[in-house]
Order: structure tokens, then sequence, then C-alpha cells
């Protein structure tokens, strides 16, 4: 049973929640304002909030009707009935819990009694909530309306990296929005490929995502432009704060890139599952080279 439970939690997704926090962790850094409580209770509750999310994904497309023995890609344990509806609406209260609890003791090593910043905070830890569950979750999830790629701008960029530095430095600068959309459109890639492998199954279920949206072919050319736009925001952050070479580490991912954008636009949409573990570990290598050089600058 426990396998089945990490299954669900869909481990190989929490790198990519944990390259927003690196980013902000990695700025913090170049701020002199680095916090090693502050970092590890972000990373906690980042993971908390992802394996929620990735649950509440579970239980709400085998409810829809999205997760079905025709669907491409793993099997989900809602849909295969590995995990009851009622397990998994107990696990995600439990997660919501953890996020709580972890959120609350981030916001206290963040601000102390800065009882401002502490409800601002926590009114965006439970948008964030709300966000993750409402993705496939109630009678219009906003996932199926195709508004996922947004949520994901938002909460995997501005709300994960800029959130998460200002909890460091307790300032904002404009020029740290520019990393933070590097992120964000490296997560909706990510997403991208999930819904373009899904395409089909997405499409019988009424899931209108934005490649059942625009089609195989024209979510190929977004996925080159979510990597290109990504790619282009960190280069202007460097050219803005220009002080070595190394700060542009990060164009070694390149490559990857290119390659990621080709399978997508040559394979077949049930070939794509790969790409995804790909797509992962190319915004986490991104963020870390990103960081070095940050660091190497210094």
């Amino acid at each position: 049973m426990i396998r089945v439970w990490l299954q669900a939690f869909r481990l190989r997704t929490l790198p990519l929640s944990l390259a927003s926090i690196g980013m902000a962790g990695f700025l913090a850094a170049q701020q002199n304002a680095f916090d090693g409580r502050v970092f590890a209770l972000c990373c906690l509750t980042t993971v908390f909030l992802q394996i929620l999310s990735n649950l509440a994904n579970d239980y709400g497309d085998s409810v829809h009707g999205a997760d079905h023995a025709g669907r491409q890609g793993p099997t989900r344990a809602v849909q295969s009935g590995a995990i009851s509806v009622a397990q998994m609406k107990r696990a995600m209260a439990l997660f919501v819990a953890l996020c709580l609890a972890s959120g609350v003791s981030l916001l206290l090593a963040a601000f102390g009694t800065n009882w401002t910043a502490i409800l601002f905070f926590f009114g965006l830890g439970l948008a964030s909530i709300v966000a993750a569950i409402g993705y496939t979750v109630g009678k219009k999830p906003y996932g199926y309306l195709g508004l996922g790629d947004f949520s994901v701008l938002i909460f995997f960029g501005f709300v994960g990296v800029l959130g998460a530095l200002y909890l460091f430095t307790h300032t904002f600068r404009w020029v740290d929005v520019l990393p933070a959309l590097s992120c964000g459109l490296f997560s909706i890639g990510v997403l991208n490929i999930n819904n373009t492998r899904d395409i089909e199954s997405d499409r019988t279920a009424g899931k209108f995502s934005v490649p059942v949206r625009i089609g195989k072919k024209n979510a190929a050319i977004y996925q080159s432009l979510l990597l290109f736009s990504a790619t282009l925001a960190s280069v202007g952050f460097v050219l803005l704060n220009y002080q070595s070479p190394f700060q542009f580490l990060f164009l070694i991912t390149v490559p990857l890139q290119v390659h990621i954008a080709k399978g997508v636009h040559q394979l077949p949409s049930n070939q794509l599952d790969p790409y995804l573990k790909k797509m992962a570990l190319t915004t986490l290598a991104f963020v870390l080279l990103f960081g070095a050089g940050l660091l190497l600058a210094v």
C-alpha cells in the first residue's frame, strides 16, 4: 500500500516545485539575505502543497472521467481502484493540514511578530491551497476551462519565486520578476507536455486544456515559445545585473531545451510521457546553473 501512495504522490514532480524555491534562495543569497531555516520551511511547505495538488488531480480527473483505461501515461490511483475516493479525500485533508502547519511555521520564522505580513502571506497560502485543489476538483475546475497555464505562471512563477524571495529579503525588486517569469514559463512547459500527451483523453472527457483548444501542432509551437521566452527573460536579468560571464551558465541547458522542443514537434502525443521528466529536470538544471552563475559572479 505504501508503494501505491508513493505513486499517487507523483514524486517525480517534486523537483519542478522546488525549482521556484531554489531560484528564490539563490536570489536571496545574491542579496546576502539567505536564511537556512526559512529555506528549509519553504521547501517543506512547497513539497506538501505539490503532493496535495497531485492527490487532488488524481481524485478530480478520475471523478470527471479524464483518467480512464485508454488514457496515455501512468495509471492513476483512484481510476485504477488502488485507492478509494474516501481514502483520497482523507489524504487530501491531511495534506491541507500539513500545508497550513508548515506554512504558519514558515511565516513565523520569516516575519516574527509582523502580523500584517503574516496575514498577507497566509492569504497567499490559502489561495495556493485553493488553486492546488481547484485545478481538477469541483463542479467547474479551472483546469477543464484551459486556465491551468495561467495558474501555473502565477503560483510556480510569481508567487513561488517572488513570494519566497520576500520571505528572505522583506523587499521587492522589479528586476526579480524576470527569473520568476523564467520559472513560471518553464513550469507551463511541463504542464503543456502533460496536456499534449493527454490531448485525446482530455478532449473526450471535456477537459479543454490549451492543447485541446489549439491542437497538437500549435501546442508544439507553443512549447517552443515557452522555452525561448523563459530563457530570454533570464538573459534580460543578467544583462541588467551583469558582473561576470559566469552568469550565463544557464545557457548550457539550451541544447536540452531544443531536444525537448523537437520531441514535442516530431513525436505523436502518446510518446511524450518521457519528456515530462526531461522538462522537469531541465528546469531544475536551469535554476541550479542560474544560481551558480549568480554566486560565482559575487
